[in-house]
């Protein structure tokens, strides 16, 4: 019987490109779509999924999951991808364990852990970004456990792969908008989730470099929230009784419900108008769009980002021809009052 490798070698391709060939996940090449489709013909070859299902079912994979707080509800929309997935991949076997943490190295090394004693044989994380859990990836990895990233990536470690947004653009799209939604001189505040975590950090990087020698936009402070509702309330009041000129605030991360109860204050007392892009679809985000505080908010496909994580790793670990990508990056999107 043929087998992918088989197909790969015939049609003088990857076994990776035979992969997406087969899953219909496009990136291929019109020509060598065909090339492959012609040699599997010639091979006369099938996938054996049935044989994978009682493969997996005997192994019984488990796979770790490890996400932030839920103080931060657009996890609780990742973790709503990953459950559905693990519902269809119950037939094969496969079962997840899953644990919530704080933003916080010793809360994800104790959750890593936790992962560890449970034997799980892969692990899907949203990393904090500290040399300590940089070592337990690549020491799980050397262990033989395939480690991937979702929703934030970590520099410099052995990860299978990374399933998110380009946060570098997304930050860039936020500029954009910030660019487009204003006119006249604008008075910059930055409300930062976490500097710690990579995706913070690079939207922040994608924000400050498309504006740079822009002469409209001034940075006239910046702080981090931590994704926490009340640290963020209590930020913003700070920079607006600093700052009383900021007219522009941007959230690179969570904490948007309570920042803006800082500014519908203000704007309610004085009638100011503020221009504050945020991230994500969160309900209370929808809910200040609606009431005309938040401008505008990109969104990440949450869901997508949990089920497509558990599905390369299922097929990592069930199918032993399979090399997945090195990131999988997730379309950006707009919400504004008009299209919600």
């Amino acid at each position: 019987m043929a087998t992918i490798k088989d197909v790969a070698a015939k049609a003088g391709v990857s076994r990776g490109t035979v992969d997406r060939v087969l899953n219909h996940r496009g990136n291929v090449n019109p020509e060598t779509e065909q090339r492959i489709l012609e040699v599997m013909k010639a091979l006369n070859f099938t996938p054996n999924k049935a044989g994978m299902a009682l493969a997996a079912q005997k192994k019984k994979y488990c796979i770790g999951i490890i996400l932030f707080s839920k103080k931060n509800p657009f996890f609780d929309q990742v973790l709503e991808g990953m459950q559905d997935k693990s519902q269809e991949l119950a037939f094969y076997g496969c079962s997840v364990y899953v644990q919530r943490v704080a933003y916080d190295p010793h809360a994800q090394l104790s959750a890593i852990e936790a992962c560890k004693k449970h034997s799980v044989d892969g692990l899907i994380l949203t990393p904090y970004n500290d040399p300590r859990i940089h070592k337990e990836i690549n020491a799980l990895t050397e262990s033989g456990i395939p480690v991937m990233t979702v929703n934030s990536d970590i520099e410099h470690t052995s990860r299978l792969c990374y399933v998110g947004s380009d946060y570098y653009q997304s930050g860039q799209a936020a500029a954009s908008l910030m660019e487009k939604l204003t006119q006249g001189p604008v008075r910059l505040g930055i409300i930062n989730g976490d500097l710690k975590i990579l995706c913070h950090k690079q939207r922040m990087a994608g924000f400050t470099d498309y504006l740079k020698g822009n002469e409209r936009f001034k940075l006239m402070d910046r702080g981090d929230n931590f994704d926490d509702d009340l640290r963020s309330q209590i930020l913003v009041e700070s920079m607006l009784e600093k700052h009383p000129e900021i007219n522009a605030l941007f959230f690179t991360a969570a904490g948007v419900y309570g920042g803006c109860k800082a500014v519908q204050k203000i704007m309610e007392e004085t009638n100011r108008h503020f221009t504050i892009i945020t991230f994500d679809e969160v309900p209370t985000t929808i809910e200040l769009i609606r009431k005309g505080i938040v401008s505008a908010t990109i969104c990440q496909e949450p869901y997508w980002q949990g089920a497509r994580s558990l599905e390369l790793m299922f097929r990592k670990l069930s199918e032993e021809d399979f090399t997945p990508e090195d990131s999988y990056y997730g379309k950006l999107s707009v919400q504004i009052k008009e299209t919600i």
